[in-house]
């Protein structure tokens, strides 16, 4: 139920339009004075707050900022009974809701009121909403405990509140952008856009479109003026992935950008101006672009204000388990299925593993796992042929394995039609029954 004070110092006028709008549903109550408010303020929350402007012990007008202080999603309608524009401006200005007339406006008082409740509810959906994207994308939702990602959190972090370049490295899967979204969302830019564009996935003529953004008429098919990606992130963060991936012409134009804040929109002569804070990827070794003349020095050292290299999977391997039941539980819930367990053998074919995709490609597996496993446990049949050869029981090169897994894989391919499956092996199904019960597959 929602809440509503009326601070007014004439008791019979209160009493009256705390009854008209507790019949509306709304729970109601009362102070004859400022005072008596503010202690009433602070003991229960309050959705709107109804305030005469002339109190025995306070103007109205002068008590609204005091009101959002003590509850900042309250709503405050002023009522006055003489009413002028000057103390009407300044009650907005303040941050009041409306300011209506007694006695003329009576018949606004329940349609403003649920459109203060309509803002009040708005509001804090947005805050609620902002508190699950701040859990979701900040440091504590990176998931390990190992020295060397700690190391990198903690370089993250101190970052995180500077202005800073930031340049992330490592192999592919190892999660800079999870990385680039945890540093916005600790930064002082936070309530910013955090945009993201991967270099590698447009031409050299559509990045620089997305980057910066063109004029109408600039190219066929232009129409009309289109904003830029530096534009979309004006106050905010732009997060370039594979940056080693990027024309060396366009590099010029970024270098211009990190240094001055200025960049050209594509079919315009004259400059805009954009304050960006700036983080960059790469799975690349730019050091060796740099000498093969495929990336620019001078961006690199611009960009390079401070790297952090995150350390492929197979540097954490005390990660995996955590990471393993993590994804476990997402996919689990994603099915609609009660969350597996990971068996030991499952964990040591993960841990054993080199995970060239890392963490990218250990997701991928989990999500693999939950589908095939019917069982309340993931266990080394449903892992993909390759890391069968890191399970004590079943090693990868012994033909019996080999074939066991094959034979499986076509049954999954056929839905379990055994005619079907027999003939894509090329044997007989007798052939195939045996071969069924010889290797326990149900």
């Amino acid at each position: 139920m929602k809440t509503v004070l009326i601070i007014d110092d004439e008791e019979k006028l209160r009493t009256l339009l705390a009854r008209i709008i507790h019949l509306e549903g709304f729970e109601v109550i009362q102070a004859p004075d400022f005072k008596t408010a503010c202690k009433k303020l602070s003991q229960q929350a309050v959705d709107v707050v109804l305030c005469d402007v002339k109190l025995p012990d306070a103007n109205g007008v002068e008590t609204v900022a005091e009101i959002k202080q003590i509850q900042p999603f309250s709503e405050v309608i002023l009522l006055t009974a003489y009413g002028n524009i000057a103390d009407g401006v300044q009650a907005i200005k303040n941050g009041a809701f409306d300011y209506i007339t007694k006695g003329d406006d009576n018949n606004k008082i329940i349609p403003l009121l649920y459109k203060a409740i309509d803002k009040v509810s708005l509001a804090k959906r947005v805050q609620h909403l902002e508190k699950q994207l701040d859990s979701k994308h900040s440091f504590q939702n990176i998931i390990g405990h190992s020295k060397a990602i700690e190391q990198v959190i903690n370089l993250a972090k101190k970052v995180s509140t500077t202005d800073a370049t930031v340049l992330l490295t490592g192999e592919t899967g190892t999660g800079k952008e999870v990385f680039a979204q945890a540093i916005h969302q600790q930064s002082s830019r936070n309530k910013q856009n955090f945009v993201a564009i991967n270099c590698a996935a447009f031409s050299k003529d559509l990045l620089e479109s997305e980057l910066f953004g063109h004029k109408a008429g600039a190219f066929t098919g232009a129409n009309k003026d289109k904003k830029g990606l530096f534009e979309e992130a004006h106050n905010g963060t732009l997060f370039l992935d594979e940056i080693g991936e990027m024309p060396l012409d366009l590099q010029a134009k970024l270098l211009r950008v990190l240094e001055n804040g200025e960049y050209i929109k594509v079919g315009d002569s004259k400059t805009s101006k954009v304050n960006v804070r700036l983080i960059a990827a790469t799975n690349k070794n730019l050091l060796t672009e740099i000498d093969n003349q495929h990336f620019r020095q001078d961006l690199f050292y611009r960009l390079s204000t401070f790297s952090i290299r995150l350390p492929a999977l197979r540097e954490r391997t005390s990660d995996i388990g955590a990471l393993a039941e993590h994804f476990c539980k997402l996919f689990s819930t994603k099915t609609n299925q009660t969350t597996k367990i990971i068996g030991a053998n499952y964990t040591y074919a993960l841990i054993n593993h080199s995970w060239p995709g890392n963490i990218r490609e250990l997701k991928n597996v989990i999500e693999r796992s939950v589908i095939l496993s019917e069982g309340s446990e993931l266990n080394i049949d449903t892992l993909p042929f390759e890391l069968l050869n890191n399970s004590p029981i079943q090693p990868l090169f012994t033909l019996a394995a080999a074939e066991q897994q094959h034979i499986k894989k076509i049954l999954t391919y056929t839905n379990g039609n055994k005619t079907k499956t027999a003939e894509l092996l090329g044997i007989a199904l007798t052939t195939l029954y045996r071969k069924l019960e010889e290797y326990k597959i149900g």
